[in-house]
């Protein structure tokens, strides 16, 4: 077991986005690499299942997702 705690929300430097398709679907967001690769361990678990449903329904419900850079605090 890997006991290593997850350090991706604080190093992500961009979001993976889906943009809700109707005004009645919100969009989701998660942290991930200029890739778009998203650390699945990291989410929390509503994350983790928001995320595979955002997936599952794109085309549906959701956009195709785009990765956006994060916006950094001054």
């Amino acid at each position: 077991m890997d006991t290593t705690p997850c350090t991706a929300h604080a190093t992500s430097t961009h979001y993976l986005f889906f943009g809700g398709l109707f005004e009645s679907v919100r969009s989701l967001s998660f942290p991930c690499d200029v890739q778009g690769r998203v650390e699945i361990d990291c989410l929390s678990e509503r994350a983790r299942n928001n995320y595979f449903f955002a997936h599952t329904v794109v085309g549906r419900d959701y956009t195709v997702p785009v990765i956006v850079p994060a916006l950094k605090a001054d």
